[in-house]
């Protein structure tokens, strides 16, 4: 079933919280131990059998694209004398990769409806997670409970400052979603999504539909809205401080998200 469920990481954002970082690259690109933060992302969902990603691309996107397009060669490489490269062993995971311009300045939730194409599969099911989060969120655990609720939708909770949207819910049920909170550290936003197609619906048309406004609104209205509570590790890259973190856990050998 996993190989066949597409996921998508929005990764279309300007990062004006971390202007030193993201002046020149998207933030998805932003590197921890030298490596950017959505391959760190796309390694997660690998290591659990998934490997088709949709990337929604917006500031900055062809710094995304190169990237990926020389992809192969972050392996070590022979270049001969006829000007013929051989790669030199195999040490990368295989994505398979669609990269979608969804527009400039088009917030998360039009970014999704615009690559609604490239989500077909035969479970009407596919993933979704931000391009600055990592966790060590068991995504086979995570599939199984969507697909047991029978809900459109699945949110992973994790517990955290309140600096991400707040989560309340009744027996798994969300029955509120606050996109800010200033409260004591509570289950919040992680991310993690899974999603039934039919969620799309919920989207309207248009540029400036912000996936964690409207969409996610409706879906509580309707109790199709379930958290999935991760009570592991999570990290965010959001601001610089949070890289520089992230960087000493990674060159500490405490990668908590690599396995």
């Amino acid at each position: 079933m996993n190989m066949d469920i597409p996921v998508v990481i929005l990764c279309g954002g300007h990062g004006t919280r971390m202007k030193e970082e993201t002046e020149y690259i998207p933030k998805p690109m932003v590197e921890i131990g030298g490596i950017p933060m959505i391959v760190h992302i796309m390694n997660i969902y690998y290591r659990y059998g998934f490997n088709k990603f949709v990337l929604p691309l917006g500031y900055k996107g062809m710094k995304i694209k190169e990237y990926f397009l020389n992809y192969k060669f972050h392996n070590d490489f022979k270049l001969s004398d006829d000007g013929t490269v051989s790669l030199l062993g195999d040490r990368l995971n295989k994505f398979d990769i669609n990269f979608i311009d969804t527009g400039l300045k088009t917030l998360t939730g039009s970014r999704l409806k615009k690559v609604r194409s490239y989500l077909e599969n035969k479970h009407d099911i596919f993933m979704l997670t931000y391009g600055d989060g990592v966790s060590d969120v068991d995504i086979n655990k995570l599939l199984d409970f969507h697909v047991s609720h029978g809900k459109l939708a699945t949110m992973t909770g994790v517990m955290h400052p309140p600096r991400f949207g707040l989560i309340n819910h009744n027996n798994g049920l969300i029955t509120s979603f606050s996109e800010k909170s200033n409260d004591l550290p509570s289950l919040v936003n992680g991310g993690f999504f899974v999603f039934n197609k039919k969620f799309i619906d919920y989207i309207d048309d248009g540029d400036y539909i912000k996936l964690e406004s409207e969409p996610i609104d409706k879906a509580v209205a309707s109790g199709e809205l379930m958290v999935y509570e991760h009570s592991g590790k999570w990290a965010c890259g959001d601001i610089l401080r949070e890289i520089e973190d992230l960087n000493n856990m990674y060159n500490n050998g405490e990668a908590f998200w690599t396995g």
